[in-house]
């Protein structure tokens, strides 16, 4: 019983230590054996792989995809002295090389202690680079001001050489998702744009009136023109209806110059002469005459008609009397009047 015994704990023993040697490396990651703290194997390979048991010999597991890593935003002063809070990110991996591997292992040791490397890495990189250029060339609404593609690419290219050098670390990418101004200086900032704007602004101004008072002059000039040349054909119209209307005129003067003066004096009463008008004139006045002698110029007059005598109003009928010689029966008979009208 006891040696069954024994047997059962040797064979759980050479299990476990069976268990310990073997392990596997996944197809997303590198491995470092280590023999009591230093690194004796680097496997790139994903597979199946023998070691001495724990705690002799131990394996060390790291990620070979590409890694984002997103630090705290870092503020930064532009060539122009401008404060900047940029917040970037880095695209980073272990290189596909044993030297590389092990370089990493022995500067950082871990995935997180490369990710601390790389943050003091960019943050000293982006604020060098963003001292030598000023805010128009981060932010601008100009497109061809910004050179922000040509900084983030100095920007990584340094950061790669160094974290490569240093840290057995492939920088791939440093990018910029956000810049912001610092609260305090945000105002400051605000008003140097909004008179930037306004500047702009009146530059606009200016140009649309100078095209503006161009346009008007040009108007004007053309306006004179059509004006002048209607008012000459307007004086040539006017011209041509006055010599029609003199000769009409002259035509009927020349048929009876009598009666010509005399619808002109009239017309000229009727300009002249309304209730409110009062004349002063002389009485040899010719405008007087025609009122004086209205006779003499009006003609010989016809004498007045006799008025009509009205005619009889019609009288009503009677009753017929008799003829001479007969008289009505019972009555009685005239008796003739005495001449001197005494009675009988």
């Amino acid at each position: 019983m006891k040696r069954a015994l024994w047997i059962l704990i040797l064979l759980v023993v050479l299990g476990l230590m069976l268990r310990s040697m073997v392990f596997t490396v996944d197809m997303t990651q590198y491995a470092i054996v280590t023999r009591f703290g230093a690194p004796i194997r680097t496997l790139m390979d994903a597979g199946l792989y023998w070691k001495l048991p724990t705690p002799a010999e131990t394996v060390m597991r790291f990620d070979r995809r590409l890694q984002i890593f997103d630090p705290q935003p870092t503020e930064n002063f532009t060539l122009d002295r401008k404060n900047l809070v940029v917040d970037s990110f880095a695209c980073w991996r272990i290189p596909e090389n044993e030297e590389a591997v092990a370089k990493f292992l022995r500067k950082v040791g871990t995935m997180a202690g490369a990710e601390n490397s790389l943050a003091v890495l960019v943050a000293s990189e982006l604020g060098t680079e963003l001292g030598k250029h000023e805010l128009t060339e981060l932010v601008s609404v100009n497109e061809d001001e910004v050179e922000l593609t040509e900084i983030m690419a100095a920007v990584t290219g340094r950061c790669r050489v160094a974290a490569l050098e240093d840290y057995g670390i492939d920088v791939l990418d440093v990018r910029i998702k956000r810049i912001n101004l610092p609260y305090e200086n945000k105002r400051s900032v605000y008003e140097r744009m909004r008179a930037e704007r306004e500047q702009k602004a009146k530059e606009y101004r200016a140009e649309g009136e100078e095209q503006a008072t161009k346009i008007r002059a040009d108007t004007d000039l053309e306006k004179r023109q059509i004006l002048s040349k209607a008012y000459k054909e307007a004086q040539r119209i006017k011209g041509e209806g006055d010599a029609e209307a003199m000769r009409i005129y002259a035509e009927a003067y020349d048929a009876d110059p009598g009666f010509y003066k005399f619808m002109r004096t009239l017309a000229s009463y009727r300009k002249i002469l309304n209730e409110q008008t009062t004349l002063v004139l002389s009485s040899d006045s010719e405008l007087l005459k025609l009122l004086t002698d209205f006779e003499s110029h009006a003609g010989p007059q016809k004498p007045p008609a006799r008025p009509r005598k009205p005619p009889e109003k019609p009288r009503k009928p009677g009753p017929p009397k008799p003829p001479a010689g007969t008289e009505a029966p019972g009555a009685p008979a005239a008796q003739p009047a005495d001449k001197e009208g005494a009675q009988p």
